[in-house]
């Protein structure tokens, strides 16, 4: 099966790939037919564990590859990582705090209806999770985009499971902006438009991201890094501290654990 896929256009398979993760925010996003309420345990783990699998995807399968092509381009291997690293993180560092002036600016107009600022809020968080998608799209698609080089740790393999671990974060995404629209009145179809509309950025920056890796040979090593830090940003920012919110936390420090050593003993196995 891999053996076929390695003869697949990189760029192809990036937007299968991200196509994928679009229809798991889909999925996620549908729940708002079945449930107005979806059980806080089963969320929180999959958030737990999917954090655990960013966390070995950013290292094994983005910052260590960018590190080995840099050296093979004579760059200064640990710079690269660090401009590209600490840029992915700062974006969407920079974006949040965009986000949270604007969201304060809301809340102080008292002159709004509440269900005038209800629904502004709920924008937010749909355009707040949109921008999170752009570096994940792009992280897969540079991903896949990296296989034509042949370096060790971006593989077909790793680049499916990096693919997975995303797809699978997407789901409670999803449904974090599907639930919280149908609670404010919105009905369900128009609730799981915008849900699922969050993820479509990512079949988009991830065929982008294989584009740019492919034409641009030399882009490669901070791409990498720049989609390491990226998805780093969001786990530290989003996928941990939500899943610790919950009572059991040691139960979702342990998903955490598990999709990391799940995602790592994978990587280095099929590199």
């Amino acid at each position: 099966m891999l053996k076929f896929l390695e003869n697949i256009n990189p760029t192809i398979l990036a937007l299968v790939a991200t196509l994928f993760t679009y229809n798991v925010t889909a999925l996620g996003s549908a729940l708002v037919f079945l449930f107005k309420n979806v059980k806080k345990n089963v969320m929180d783990a999959m958030l737990g564990f999917a954090a655990g699998v960013m966390i070995a995807a950013s290292f094994f399968s983005l910052l260590e590859p960018a590190m080995e092509m840099a050296e093979s381009l004579n760059m200064i291997s640990w710079v690269v990582a660090f401009l590209g690293f600490f840029s992915g993180g700062l974006l969407l560092f920079v974006g949040d705090k965009v986000f949270n002036h604007i969201d304060k600016r809301i809340s102080k107009n008292k002159n709004e209806e509440k269900s005038t600022k209800s629904f502004k809020r709920c924008l937010m968080l749909i355009f707040s999770i949109t921008l999170h998608n752009i570096p994940e799209g792009l992280a897969v698609g540079v991903a896949f985009g990296s296989t034509a080089y042949g370096l060790n740790g971006a593989t077909i393999s790793s680049a499916l499971l990096l693919a997975f671990g995303i797809g699978l974060q997407n789901f409670p995404e999803g449904t974090a902006v599907s639930v919280p629209l149908r609670r404010e009145g919105m009905n369900r179809k128009k609730a799981f438009f915008w849900g699922q509309l969050s993820g479509i950025v990512e079949p988009i920056s991830g065929v982008i991201g294989a584009l740019l890796v492919l034409k641009i040979r030399t882009l490669l090593p901070f791409l990498l890094s720049f989609a390491a830090g990226a998805m780093i940003y969001v786990v530290i920012e989003e996928l941990i501290p939500e899943s610790q919110t919950n009572k059991k936390k040691d139960l979702m420090a342990l998903f955490t654990l598990i999709g990391f050593s799940i995602m790592m003993t994978l990587d280095i196995a099929l590199s």
